[in-house]
């Protein structure tokens, strides 16, 4: 049984990675607005895997046995004023997430909830990844994203990114 301090705390995360995919969805829906449709496909799949995301942590609480507590999602608040600045805030957004569920982590290091452990190890390793994916993204937007036949070459590229599901099993 998990205890209860670690149960609160993923099920605020199952909230905060819907928010993220309603953050990623808002960031895609600015794109897509302004005919930049590689980088709204983007963040439409970065929107994805946030949602999936959350049916992990959902589904680790009902195997574990847990009550899962679903809140309000809030709508994204940001308006952008250039194509640089969602590279920036989801920069951000992803640190806030590796944080939060580096303090899932440490609470279930301190009830030796090992199992919990192992599950957030995934999540560890992923966050990582987001991170690393959303600078190399800002690198290149910084590169080239200034001259207009390099912003077109980079949002073609970023057309191609397909959705893969998490191949994590709980």
């Amino acid at each position: 049984m998990l205890q209860k301090n670690v149960i609160r705390l993923i099920n605020e995360q199952i909230n905060k990675e819907f928010f993220s995919a309603y953050l990623y969805l808002e960031m895609s829906n600015y794109y897509y607005s302004r005919n930049l449709n590689g980088f709204g496909n983007w963040f439409k799949v970065q929107a994805q895997e946030e949602r999936d995301h959350a049916m992990l942590f959902l589904t680790y609480l009902q195997n574990n046995g847990d009550k899962v507590v679903l809140e309000a999602i809030a709508a994204p608040a940001k308006k952008y004023s250039d194509f640089r600045a969602p590279l920036a805030d989801a920069l951000d957004h992803e640190r806030f997430v590796t944080a939060s569920i580096y303090a899932i982590y440490e609470e279930a290091s301190l009830e030796k909830d090992f199992r919990t452990i192992e599950f957030l190890s995934w999540f560890i390793k992923e966050q990582g990844e987001e991170e690393k994916n959303t600078e190399n993204l800002i690198q290149k937007y910084d590169l080239f994203g200034s001259d207009a036949k390099g912003l077109y070459l980079l949002d073609g590229e970023l057309g191609t990114r397909i959705y893969s599901p998490p191949s994590l099993i709980i």
